[in-house]
């Protein structure tokens, strides 16, 4: 399948469980996946090495830390120069944390805002200019089923998901006269690296848990999340914006 054909697509958090799915379902599809993550991780090239054997495709690896919100602006408006455009932003990065809310310090809470909300402003801001002068593109921002409230422990990273789809309906307004469509993906629980950092020696009850109140009695993978995301910056989605969209298992 070519559906995504000459199309450039930058991913942020590229090399966390979801960001994989995606970079291998996009390449897949024909794309350029540009997977952006932090520029510590030693262990990128030979990952996204990895990714690119299995996708068959293009999938190169960018170094930029979201926490610089002005950096990560001008790193990426100079990608989009070299790469002519990008046509596919992906804003899939995020900060999650699990604590009672007086636990959280501001400190912590200002850096999953900037991680999870700023940082796609600033990148939808650097992707733009080139969207618009191709009359072209497509904008998915990660939103999450927790902001339904059912969720204990999860405060800043709840506010900054709130964000995100205030940012994805606002801009989705804004960019719709420019063919450029903006949508938002809502992930339930996904089996993932995350949820065993976050969760621990509490996985199991954790787990019991999602299965109890999901309605399909099974857990989500990263790449039925991807597909979704596909099918949003394909050609099947082009009357489809301001949406959020749920991968839940029916919550």
């Amino acid at each position: 399948m070519t559906v995504l054909a000459s199309r450039i697509a930058l991913l942020t958090g590229g090399l966390g469980s979801l960001g994989r799915a995606q970079a291998v379902t996009l390449a897949r599809a024909g794309a350029r996946v540009l997977v952006l993550d932090r520029p510590d991780i030693e262990s990128a090239p030979a990952t996204v090495a990895e990714l690119a054997a299995e996708a068959g495709g293009d999938i190169a690896f960018v170094g930029c830390d979201l926490n610089s919100l002005a950096a990560a602006e001008a790193a990426v408006t100079a990608l989009a120069a070299s790469e002519g455009g990008i046509d596919i932003l992906i804003n899939n990065a995020a900060l999650i944390i699990n604590r009672p809310f007086e636990e959280f310090s501001l400190t912590e809470y200002e850096d999953q805002i900037r991680v999870n909300s700023s940082a796609a402003f600033a990148l939808a801001r650097a992707c733009a200019p080139g969207m618009k002068a191709k009359a072209y593109g497509k904008i998915v921002n990660f939103c999450s089923i927790t902001l339904n409230g059912r969720w204990d422990g999860y405060v800043p990273y709840v506010a900054s998901k709130g964000a995100m789809l205030g940012l994805t309906k606002s801009l989705a307004r804004e960019l719709g006269p420019h063919g450029i469509r903006v949508n938002a993906v809502s992930p339930g629980a996904v089996v993932s690296e995350a949820e065993e950092r976050v969760f621990g020696d509490r996985l199991k009850q954790y787990n019991d848990w999602i299965l109890e109140n999901q309605s399909i009695k099974a857990r989500i993978e990263p790449h039925q999340v991807a597909e979704l995301v596909l099918f949003l910056v394909s050609p099947a989605s082009d009357m489809i914006t301001g949406q959020n969209i749920a991968v839940d298992g029916g919550w």
